[in-house]
């Protein structure tokens, strides 16, 4: 039996620990904010018209297999802990200019007949032969990157992918390319681009192969948990607890101890003595953990690159608006808005917030998470990460975040839905915010951007694995689900 101590309590973390607690180890889990799930995170507004729940984090669960797995290798049922709910459509997008919108689902025939329907056949067609590609693509990524260790572009090159496999992945190719080459009508290829927004990419720069992350969605299905995402915290919670871990809420780690190459233990805030380990799960950024728990230059050198952030409001909202569970309204320039939000430091063009951004809607349909008569809205817009430097921006600047919020509420007015004389409240949750919520730098929500290479599972030295978003095989709850399978496996029982 080892002693383990994971750091941090979101979903990478708390899976991580229940799959190495039913293996015979003793674990114990230190997070530092007072509640558990990362950025899986909840808000709740009480009024007099009753109360109101939020996820301020994700809104979508896809790959639920990936859930059922976990459950199940720890002795448990998924459906006893949660109530998962399809989407249907799991997305709808209102495109630029009017005309008429375009519901995603998990029927890759009945998808491309809605395509035919809304944007013509030779589309539909065009999303076809797309589809046959990315299938390729989700195959070879399923079978030889989601599910092992990849610590190095060494790894990537001796995976024994085939010459079609290699075709499809399209090494050097950007998702913006393969859009190009595959999709005559804009609005399709502008789909695809806000994919790379899903591992917190510019769509100009991120690889062909996320064409994967569309395939995943769009075939394995998107579900909703009633009662919100932050019940699967509650859930993974319950089994942790269940199966002997130790979870200590308010407990911040200020360093990895190691010598001789191997990991010893770690030093908590406040608390002069050590807590001793055999090994040490950091679910946290690998900016922090390379940064500031076990200070490592060369590891820290290749986390430059860093995802976008999200601007999200809050809203309590009278009335029914009618739309879907979740709803995209795109810019009318898309490409303005990436330039916006990465900005460009090598030309001298600081990173500033979108004046036209996609706007991101979710509203559930759902008694438990708001009042009779009214609805809960959560507003995400892609935003630079929060800091002073040229491809950041300082979100704490004195009224920008409340003048943005604003704006949002005039953009979304402007595509057709104004919700302004119905609001009972809004809530602002900058980059900033999610920085000092759950130490993620910057508040970039998937450490650095998106690409085939994340940083490795495997510390620098003996008995430290990383786990969770900014880590292998990338961000998502089913990533990080899978992160914590790949860490858990790679330490193997305690017999």
């Amino acid at each position: 039996m080892a002693r383990i101590v994971v750091i941090g309590a979101g979903v990478g973390g708390l899976a991580t620990a229940a799959r190495l607690a039913v293996s015979g180890h003793e674990v114990t889990v230190f997070e530092r904010s007072g509640t558990v799930g990362g950025k899986l995170g909840r808000y709740v507004r009480h009024t007099p018209a009753g109360s109101f729940h939020f996820d301020t984090g994700p809104s979508l669960l896809t790959l639920p297999q990936v859930f059922h797995d976990l459950f199940e290798a720890t002795g448990a049922k998924l459906d006893e802990y949660l109530d998962l709910t399809p989407l249907d459509p799991i997305v709808r997008h209102v495109f630029p200019g009017g005309g008429p919108v375009l519901d995603s689902c998990a029927d890759p025939d009945e998808f491309a007949a809605r395509i035919g329907v809304a944007l013509g056949d030779r589309s539909a067609a065009d999303w076809q032969r797309l589809w046959r590609r990315a299938a390729r693509v989700w195959t070879a990524s399923h079978r030889d990157i989601l599910r092992r260790t990849v610590d190095s572009p060494r790894d990537l090159a001796a995976l024994a992918w085939r010459l079609g496999d290699l075709a499809a992945i399209g090494p050097g190719r950007t998702l913006r390319g393969l859009g190009r080459s595959h999709l005559s009508d804009p609005r399709l290829r502008m789909l695809l681009d806000r994919y790379a927004t899903y591992t917190g990419a510019d769509p100009r720069r991120a690889p062909a192969a996320l064409v994967a992350v569309p395939y995943a969605e769009l075939t394995f299905g998107g579900w909703y948990l009633r009662g919100g995402l932050g019940t699967l915290a509650d859930a993974l919670l319950s089994r942790c607890l269940d199966l002997g871990v130790t979870v200590r809420t308010g407990e911040t780690v200020t360093r990895i101890d190691a010598a001789g190459g191997r990991v010893h233990g770690v030093r908590l805030a406040g608390v002069h003595a050590p807590v001793p380990a055999d090994v040490v799960v950091a679910n946290a950024d690998a900016l922090t953990v390379y940064r500031d728990l076990l200070p490592h230059p060369r590891r820290l050198a290749a986390l430059t690159d860093r995802s976008l952030a999200g601007f999200v409001l809050l809203l309590g909202v009278r009335g029914d608006s009618g739309l879907a569970h979740h709803t995209v309204f795109f810019p009318g320039d898309y490409d303005a808005e990436f330039d916006a939000v990465f900005g460009d430091p090598g030309r001298g063009i600081r990173a500033r917030p979108a004046t036209d951004p996609t706007v991101f809607v979710t509203v559930a349909d759902d008694p438990m998470v708001r009042p009779a008569g009214h609805e809960a809205w959560f507003v995400l817009v892609n935003a630079a990460r929060h800091g002073t430097a040229p491809d950041a921006v300082d979100w704490r600047r004195p009224g920008l975040a409340d003048a943005y919020a604003d704006r949002i509420l005039d953009v979304l007015a402007e595509r057709g839905v104004d919700v302004r004389d119905r609001l009972l409240f809004r809530e602002i949750r900058t980059p900033a915010d999610l920085d000092a919520a759950t130490a993620a730098p910057g508040g970039s929500i998937y450490g650095t951007a998106g690409g085939l290479l994340r940083p490795a599972n495997r510390g620098p030295v003996h008995g430290l694995w990383l786990v969770g978003g900014s880590s292998h095989p990338g961000g998502g709850l089913p990533m990080v689900t899978l992160s914590a399978q790949i860490v858990a496996d790679e330490i193997g029982p305690a017999w």
